[in-house]
């Protein structure tokens, strides 16, 4: 993914937008046409396939049975799989640089490099002044990652595909930004809402557009993010229940192989997108202007 002129908000909004769009296609398309393969190679006995690609998304506790207590108060998979990746970032940022090394090894090169990445961004994005907000955009990003990564795990569950999770990553973002915005500027915070180059009998509208357009971020950015991840988790499970049909197996397992590689890309591209976009709004609380 191309890195886009940081200077400009709308630029960096269009083409992150872009690629979503993009990759939200190639899904659907794929989806269509594994439909049209399945018609047209369905052979009898073979052409019923019995694989519902939304039940990954199930969130299910761990133990007991429907109606036993233990059912009710034991963990799901989905918390499972959120405590897995918080104990892989300790993992990587705790044990892997504890020895502190001038010589890095494998794990505390990943790790500053990591680090590197994600303060740069911040730093290029937001200015020097949104540094002190490294510590929590820098939990973000490592978070979305790696629930991003343990969810290729075959047979694991996906928390960065429930809209529960996301929505609430995106709307501790977006209270956080609102919050600071006010905080720094006061009053002077409302001129993000007010486009004072444009002619001034298109403000008002404007201004109503630009409101509804805030009041809507942490919407895109949590659908963004849970869209993306479930899209390609399902597409992958649709390939599976394909390779059933003798005659397309080869194809299919090919196709798995492919998609899963994308997932890899995917997985990064949005923990990246995710955090870019944190950024641009935090600049916005800072820099309140048009």
């Amino acid at each position: 993914m191309p890195k886009p002129p940081l200077n400009n908000r709308a630029q960096v909004r269009r083409t992150i937008g872009t690629t979503e769009v993009s990759i939200l296609v190639f899904f659907a398309v794929v989806i269509v046409a594994l439909i049209v393969i399945s018609v047209l190679f369905g052979v009898e006995g073979e052409s019923e396939l019995a694989f519902h690609p939304m039940d990954q998304f199930m969130i299910k506790p761990l133990f007991g049975e429907y109606g036993d207590p233990v059912y009710w108060y034991t963990v799901t998979n989905l918390t499972f799989w959120m405590a897995l990746a918080v104990l892989c970032v300790v993992l990587m940022f705790v044990l892997g640089t504890r020895g502190r090394a001038i010589v890095p090894g494998r794990s505390q090169s990943v790790a500053e490099l990591t680090y590197g990445f994600v303060f740069k961004m911040v730093e290029d994005v937001t200015g020097k002044e949104a540094v002190k907000f490294f510590p929590y955009i820098f939990t973000l990003f490592l978070f979305i990652l790696f629930a991003n990564f343990v969810a290729l795990i075959p047979t694991s569950a996906s928390p960065t595909s429930q809209i529960a999770v996301t929505a609430f990553l995106a709307l501790a973002v977006f209270l956080t930004v609102t919050v600071v915005g006010f905080v720094k500027n006061g009053m002077k915070f409302l001129g993000l809402f007010w486009v004072s180059s444009a002619p001034l009998a298109l403000r008002p509208i404007l201004a109503i557009i630009e409101l509804i357009s805030y009041f809507v971020r942490p919407v895109s950015h949590s659908i963004r993010l849970a869209g993306n991840i479930m899209a390609g988790h399902a597409v992958i499970k649709v390939f599976a229940g394909f390779a059933a049909i003798t005659a397309i197996a080869p194809v299919s397992v090919l196709a798995i192989t492919a998609i899963y590689g994308l997932e890899v890309l995917v997985a990064f591209i949005q923990a990246y997108v995710f955090t870019i976009l944190t950024c641009v709004y935090l600049k916005d609380a800072l820099h309140p202007s048009h």
